[in-house]
């Protein structure tokens, strides 16, 4: 049974949080991965950033005021403003840290490929940042990388 650590991608680019969201943007672009770790100045990963943080799903695409009343003068808002907040800092995210997903769910280079593929498969995630034994990023696998692994073992 293959380990995260031979069927992950080691190469795998990252950001950090305090990079332009821009960057992230053009890597996920130019890298067709799909996601980009996230991780700190000692590599240590602290989230991940996949074209689906980019997509503003219809309900938030567009990004009108929460209802609101006009009561004697005064305007009283009428539903969640943080929710409305959190849409709007999103689409004008400046830094990775407001564009990603915090404290990823992540693989151990040890782990045995099935039991990626059953994670990745579980909580609908098609990328697991594969760290050390210190939390540190050692690469990307990917759903395509997992799957390939089960079926070679079979």
């Amino acid at each position: 049974m293959k380990t995260a650590a031979e069927i992950m991608d080691a190469e795998a680019p990252t950001v950090s949080p305090e990079d332009d969201a821009r960057t992230a943007i053009e890597l996920l672009a130019k890298t067709d991965m799909g996601a980009i770790p996230v991780v700190d100045s000692d590599r240590r990963v602290v989230g991940i950033v996949s074209e689906s943080d980019l997509v503003l799903s219809d309900e938030e695409s567009d990004l009108h005021l929460p209802h609101y009343l006009n009561i004697m003068g005064g305007i009283v808002f009428v539903g969640s403003m943080k929710g409305f907040e959190e849409r709007l800092n999103k689409a004008f995210a400046t830094k990775v840290s407001e564009l990603m997903t915090a404290d990823p769910i992540v693989a151990r280079v040890d782990d045995d490929a099935d039991a990626v593929a059953k994670t990745i498969a579980e909580k609908h995630h098609n990328h697991l940042p594969v760290v050390d034994g210190d939390g540190r990023l050692a690469g990307l696998v990917t759903r395509a990388d997992a799957l390939a692994a089960l079926v070679a073992d079979h």
